[in-house]
C-alpha cells in the first residue's frame, strides 16, 4: 500500500511488525496488563489487525486520521496500531479538555473515526465538530445508537487482515500540545522517530530482554504514556497499565508488588508520596529501574528515592513531543552532584546552545537548546509557518533557555514558551491569557507560574479589570473553556501590566512581585 514498496527481503522497523513477531516467537507472553487482565502478544497482534480491517471495511486508509478518546487501557494500543497498520495517522485526544478546546483539534485533524470510551462519549458529543465524523467506535457499555459502533462487536465480525508494508517514514501519531499563541499544535511523530526513542529507552534504562515489567501511570494522550513503553514493544517484555484517576501511592506501591514491575516512571510529586508511604521498607518490590521526568526534583526527592530503592537505577529523562520526548538523560550517580541539571545529551541526538543569530554560546552561557536527528519530528500538522520557524537554520528550535558546563550537562533557566510545569502537565501561559481574556471586566492580563508545594507550580493570573472580578467569577466564565487543571489558582489586580519600551510585558518583574508577597504572607 505505500508508494515506496520496500524489497521483499526488507524488514520494516515499527510497533505493529514487531507485535507480530513477537505474536510468533512468544504468543503467550503477556504484553499488557490492566487490572489484573492478561492481553498476550499473540491476542494483541490478532485484535489489532482485526480492527484495522474493521476500519478498513469503514473506509479508512492511508494518511487518515483515527482518534483516540480514552482512558488507559489496553484497548488505546489496539486503536494505535490498528490505525497504523493501514498506514493512517493515529491522534490521542486528552479527555481533560474542554469541548469547545477538542473542538479546535477535531477540526484541525478531521478524523475518519474515532475510538472512545462509554463514559467519555457525552464529552465527544458535546464537541461540535465530533458529528462530522463517520466512524464511532464506543469501547464499554452504552446506549446503542445508529452513529456508534461497539468495539467488540466490531472486532468480533472482521478477520484479521494481513499487516501491509507500511513505510518507517510514515506519520504513525499527532499529538497535540499547545503553542505560544494558544492553538494547539499537532507534532507528527514517524514511525522511525518512535523506534529510535526506544532504542534511546533500552540504552537509558538498560532494557536488554523481555524479562523486564514496565508499569505506566502516564496518560496515553502524553507523549510521556506511549513514549515510555516503546522499548517494552521492541524487546517483547511485559507492560502494565495502570488505571488513571487521583494518584494513590499506596495503590501504586500495591500494583509495583503484585504486579512485579521492574522499570517504572513518576514525576517528582508522585515519588514524594510514594517515598513517604511508612510501610516501604517492608514492601516485597522488584523495581531495577526508578526514572522521573517532565518537572525538577529537589536533593530532598532524589536522596528519598536512593533511602527507599537503594538498588535501584535512578534515571531522569528530559525532552519534548517534538523529539519523541527524550533529549537529554541524567543518571543516579550523578543527580546529587549535578543537582538540578536534565543531564547530557542522548547519542541519537545532535544539539547546540545558541544565540539568537545561531551562533553557539560559550560553555555556561545562557542560549537556546536546538535538536536534529532522527527522534526529532518532522514537524506540524498543517501548519507550515510554524513548521519552518522551528526549524530556522536547520535546527528544531525547543524554545528552552538553558546553560551547559565543561562536562556536557544542562542545565534549564527559563522558557521562551512561558511554560508552567503542573503536576507534570505543560500549561501554556499565552493560553490562558487568550481566554482570560475575553471576559468583559478584562483589560488585560498576563499569566506566570508559582511554586506549589504539591503541584511544583500553577497559574496565577495579573489582572487590569474595568470593573471587580472575583477568582470564583472568573473561574465560572472559563468552566467550559479551559481544562480544570489549568484553571488560574489566584487573580492578583494590578492598576496595569510592567511592559518594557517595546510594549513587552515585563513576566519577571510580575514573578518578583509574586514572590515577594509570598514572602511576606510566611
Amino acid at each position: 500500500m505505500s508508494t515506496d514498496a520496500a524489497p521483499a527481503w526488507s524488514f520494516r522497523q515499527h510497533w505493529m511488525a514487531q507485535a507480530a513477531t513477537h505474536a510468533m516467537m512468544r504468543p503467550d507472553k503477556p504484553a499488557l496488563r490492566h487490572l489484573g487482565k492478561t492481553t498476550t502478544w499473540a491476542q494483541l497482534s490478532r485484535r489489532s489487525l482485526q480492527l484495522a480491517a474493521a476500519l478498513a471495511d469503514r473506509g479508512v486508509a492511508e494518511g487518515d486520521r483515527v482518534a483516540t478518546l480514552t482512558l488507559n487501557h489496553p484497548w488505546f494500543v489496539e486503536s494505535v496500531f490498528a490505525a497504523n497498520s493501514l498506514g493512517a495517522m493515529a491522534v490521542p485526544l486528552s479527555f481533560r479538555l474542554a469541548p469547545l478546546e477538542l473542538d479546535y483539534i477535531l477540526a484541525d485533524c478531521t478524523p475518519s473515526a474515532v475510538v472512545v470510551d462509554a463514559q467519555l462519549l457525552p464529552l465527544l458529543r458535546a464537541v461540535p465538530t465530533a458529528s462530522s465524523i463517520g466512524t464511532v467506535v464506543v469501547i464499554g457499555e452504552s446506549d446503542v445508537t445508529e452513529d456508534v459502533v461497539p468495539y467488540e462487536e466490531f472486532l468480533a465480525a472482521h478477520a484479521p487482515m494481513e499487516l501491509p508494508d507500511v513505510s518507517e517514514e510514515s506519520t504513525a501519531l499527532i499529538m497535540y500540545t499547545s503553542g505560544t499563541t494558544g492553538r494547539p499544535k499537532g507534532v507528527l511523530l514517524s514511525h522511525r522517530n518512535l523506534q529510535v526513542q526506544a532504542i534511546t529507552c533500552v540504552r537509558a534504562m538498560e532494557i536488554f530482554d523481555d524479562s523486564d515489567v514496565g508499569f505506566l501511570t502516564a496518560p496515553f494522550f502524553h507523549i510521556a504514556g506511549l513514549g515510555s513503553i516503546v522499548a517494552n514493544f521492541l524487546v517483547g517484555g511485559t507492560v502494565v497499565i495502570h488505571p488513571l484517576g487521583a494518584f494513590d501511592p499506596r495503590a501504586v506501591l500495591d500494583a509495583y508488588e503484585r504486579e512485579d514491575a521492574t522499570v517504572v516512571f513518576n514525576v517528582p510529586q508522585q515519588w514524594d508520596s510514594i517515598c513517604a508511604q511508612p510501610d516501604i521498607e517492608k514492601r516485597d518490590l522488584k523495581l531495577r529501574v526508578i526514572s522521573w521526568g517532565a518537572a525538577p526534583a529537589s536533593d530532598t526527592t532524589l536522596r528519598a528515592m536512593a533511602a527507599s530503592f537503594p538498588e535501584a537505577l535512578n534515571v531522569a529523562v528530559f525532552g519534548q513531543t517534538e523529539t519523541s520526548p527524550i533529549t537529554c538523560v541524567l543518571r543516579g550517580e550523578d543527580s546529587l552532584r549535578k543537582l538540578g541539571s536534565v543531564g547530557r545529551p542522548i547519542p541519537t541526538v545532535q544539539c547546540r546552545v545558541v544565540d539568537e543569530f545561531m551562533n553557539d554560546v560559550a560553555v555556561g552561557e545562557v542560549g537556546e537548546i536546538v535538536y536534529r536527528g532522527p527522534t526529532v519530528t518532522r514537524g506540524y500538522w498543517n501548519k507550515p509557518a510554524e513548521t519552518a520557524a522551528a526549524f530556522a537554520g536547520g535546527w528544531f528550535h525547543s524554545g528552552d533557555l538553558v546553560r551547559q558546563d565543561d562536562e556536557g550537562f544542562v542545565w534549564v533557566v527559563d522558557r521562551k514558551k512561558d511554560m508552567i510545569i503542573s503536576g507534570g502537565e505543560n500549561i501554556y501561559c499565552a493560553e490562558l491569557e487568550n481566554v482570560i481574556a475575553e471576559h468583559p471586566s478584562v483589560l488585560e492580563v498576563a499569566v506566570i507560574g508559582r511554586t506549589d508545594e504539591r503541584w511544583g507550580q500553577v497559574p496565577v493570573a495579573f489582572v487590569t479589570v474595568a470593573a471587580d472580578l472575583s477568582l470564583a467569577e472568573l473561574t465560572g466564565f472559563l468552566d467550559g473553556k479551559l481544562a480544570s487543571f489549568k484553571m488560574p489558582k489566584d487573580l492578583v489586580p494590578v492598576p496595569g501590566l510592567p511592559r518594557n519600551a517595546g510594549g513587552k510585558v515585563l513576566k519577571s518583574l510580575l514573578r518578583a512581585q509574586d514572590e515577594k508577597q509570598a514572602r511576606e504572607r510566611i
